[in-house]
């Protein structure tokens, strides 16, 4: 008889957690680049690192997708997922300490959240930079509900790790 989707995911929690966080992961970073290419919402410096962590889960959880069907070392695939719920506390800090910034608990980096210099030299150059748009760190562009960008980005990075480490199977008999 065929098992059901669910059924075989109850039996490998690791293929269901790096398949979850694959498709999370990968529809946040689609969301980010909307916002910046469809919206025009340039990132700042902070909203660029937070995108880091993604660049390692995305293909990590891609490859554990593909890894734990094909009866991967258990060992293995425990390593990958707890990588991932690494990078993920690690873009949730990120993504915190940027939301602080935008609402001034905190200072934030000097080359996106310090004073803005006063261009009243002449000179080409110098009327160039005037028309610069520099995208601060601690303005938020866009909220709803009240939250920034980086705080839904703090909030889906912590949702990410918890998935990697319910996809961990220490302590679960084997099948």
């Amino acid at each position: 008889m065929q098992q059901s989707w669910i059924d075989q995911n109850r039996r490998q929690p690791a293929a269901a957690a790096a398949s979850a966080i694959f498709v999370i992961s990968a529809a946040t970073m689609l969301g980010a680049w909307y916002f910046e290419y469809v919206v025009k919402l340039a990132p700042c410096p902070l909203c660029l690192e937070q995108r880091l962590p993604y660049y390692i889960v995305i293909p990590l959880s891609l490859l554990l997708t593909i890894a734990v069907p094909v009866h991967a070392p258990r060992a293995l695939v425990s390593v990958g997922l707890l990588a991932i719920a690494a990078a993920m506390l690690c873009g949730a800090a990120l993504g915190a300490y940027h939301a602080g910034v935008e609402w001034h608990w905190w200072p934030g980096p000097t080359d996106c959240s310090g004073p803005v210099t006063d261009f009243n030299a002449k000179g080409p150059l110098l009327n160039q930079l005037q028309t610069i748009r520099v995208a601060r760190c601690d303005e938020a562009a866009w909220r709803f509900l009240g939250i920034s960008l980086a705080g839904y980005n703090a909030l889906i990075s912590l949702l990410l790790a918890a998935i990697a480490a319910w996809g961990l199977d220490v302590g679960r008999p084997t099948r």
